[in-house]
């Protein structure tokens, strides 16, 4: 996984975080809702690059 895509993963799984956060505090379901689901494509495209890091080592 290169630099430059960790960097832009963990900014994109801090802005979910953030929309989850203001949603909860504005009782805003469909911001909260949108925030776990930019956290969740984070975590995939996270995966997905630790997957193509398994299989470039061998």
């Amino acid at each position: 996984m290169g630099a430059d895509d960790k960097i832009r993963n963990a900014g994109e799984k801090v802005a979910g975080k953030s929309k989850e956060t203001a949603g909860k505090l504005t009782d805003d379901k469909s911001l909260e809702a949108e925030g776990k689901m930019d956290q969740a494509k984070s975590d995939l495209k996270q995966a997905g690059e630790k997957v193509k890091d398994a299989f470039k080592k061998d």
